[in-house]
């Protein structure tokens, strides 16, 4: 029978291992990988539910209260939603997926189209700001400033 100082020396510098492992590893897990839902999450086989011809109320049912509504020439639904993922904690997030179900309506407040619009179908556009990313240069003061001290040769 081994003493128990002979299995000791052999063991223990395992468990440090693993205690350090665990030690460093828990708080890093928390930093990876994270997925923001916004707006409206469409339920699965809502949308084949509303046939064209429905009525409004029908949709108001089976989809829930829009996002928004437009009544600029005939009305519409529209549900809204974003996916944002983030793959470390502190860094931005980055729009992956982004939804927008249209309910379009004739005059008699009946079903006469459905669209599905993806992120593909539009550019992204900042709701809080009410801005479009531009296409240009953006300019920061520093490189305003340094941009003073660019000599260039027969300029």
């Amino acid at each position: 029978m081994r003493s128990p100082r002979t299995i000791r020396p052999r063991v223990l510098p395992a468990i440090r291992a693993m205690a350090a492992v665990l030690a460093l590893g828990l708080p890093l897990a928390g930093c990876f990988s994270e997925t923001y839902q916004k707006g409206y999450i469409v339920p699965e086989g809502a949308l084949e539910q509303i046939p064209i011809g429905a009525s409004q109320e029908q949709v108001l049912i089976v989809l829930g209260t829009p996002s928004t509504v437009a009544t600029v020439s005939g009305e519409a639904f529209y549900y809204i939603s974003q996916r944002a993922e983030r793959a470390v904690a502190f860094m931005p997030q980055e729009v992956v997926d982004q939804r927008v179900v249209a309910v379009y309506f004739d005059k008699k407040r009946r079903v006469q189209r459905l669209a599905n619009y993806g992120l593909k179908d539009g550019k992204i556009f900042d709701y809080v700001s009410r801005t479009t990313p531009t296409g240009g240069i953006e300019l920061s003061y520093l490189k305003g400033f340094w941009s003073m001290f660019d000599f260039k040769p027969g300029i």
